[in-house]
């Protein structure tokens, strides 16, 4: 088992995260700012230290990240704009300053507009409209990769809340979209593909329950996953649809 740092455990995704991480046996600690917002269940199971991200101290930060086997970041939101970016740079610098033989295995979020759309490299996040909310996710992504750090970024489309398929039904990808876009889109300007893109969303939609299921089962240090964005699809002939899976042919 592994000594995992959970960071947003009380949000959507960080609340599976917990449960899921608690069930498996890892030894959990979580910093959050409410720990009255913690499952009282767990709150035995698990190491609780208070604390608001965006105003602790970097050196009690890197303290609580040295000698852990995985930090997994779920804090913060897109539309929180410059605010998210600070709050990654902060969790990366302290990350950076924790002896090479200690640090931990990190994951990190972002949403499916950071991954590749085609072979020229092209992402969601420059097509037109797409980049002017999920910009942070670009500027994140750039700080990320630029350290030495072990990370993952977990690029889902949006997450429901419902049961979960299972990790070993879905579609998972590297780097690239999981899904299929057609070929001659990379011929297009970015507005023309806009659309395209917009259609293969409801394939993405997943249960948090598998988003945290896929995280948990990838903490191995230089794994095939390490220093990758991680994109996620439902399986083939599903398309998501207000928290309901639906067949393509069928109704919702």
């Amino acid at each position: 088992m592994s000594k995992i740092v959970l960071l947003g455990a009380t949000g959507s995704l960080g609340k599976h995260l917990l449960q899921q991480a608690v069930q498996a046996g890892h030894e959990v600690t979580v910093l959050v700012r409410t720990p009255a917002k913690l499952p009282s269940e767990l709150r035995d199971s698990i190491t609780v230290i208070q604390a608001d991200l965006a105003t602790i101290a970097l050196t009690e930060l890197t303290a609580a990240f040295s000698g852990q086997d995985a930090v997994i970041n779920t804090a913060g939101l897109v539309t929180e704009g410059p605010a998210f970016v600070s709050l990654v740079d902060r969790l990366v610098t302290a990350l950076e300053a924790v002896p090479s033989a200690q640090r931990p295995v990190c994951w990190f979020m972002a949403g499916a507009g950071l991954l590749d759309i085609d072979s020229s490299g092209r992402r969601g996040v420059d097509l037109p409209k797409v980049g002017t909310t999920y910009g942070p996710h670009k500027v994140n992504f750039e700080r990320i990769r630029a350290t030495d750090l072990d990370w993952r970024e977990l690029c889902p489309g949006p997450m429901v809340e419902g049961p979960a398929l299972g990790i070993n039904r879905l579609r998972v990808s590297l780097d690239r979209l999981p899904v299929q876009m057609p070929a001659f889109v990379q011929h297009l300007p970015g507005a023309l593909v806009l659309p395209f893109f917009a259609l293969r969303i409801p394939e993405m939609i997943i249960p948090y329950a598998d988003a945290a299921a896929l995280m948990l089962a990838n903490l191995g240090r230089g794994d095939a996953m390490s220093r990758h964005r991680v994109g996620l699809a439902l399986p083939a002939g599903m398309r998501g649809k207000k928290g309901q899976w639906a067949k393509e042919s069928g109704s919702a």
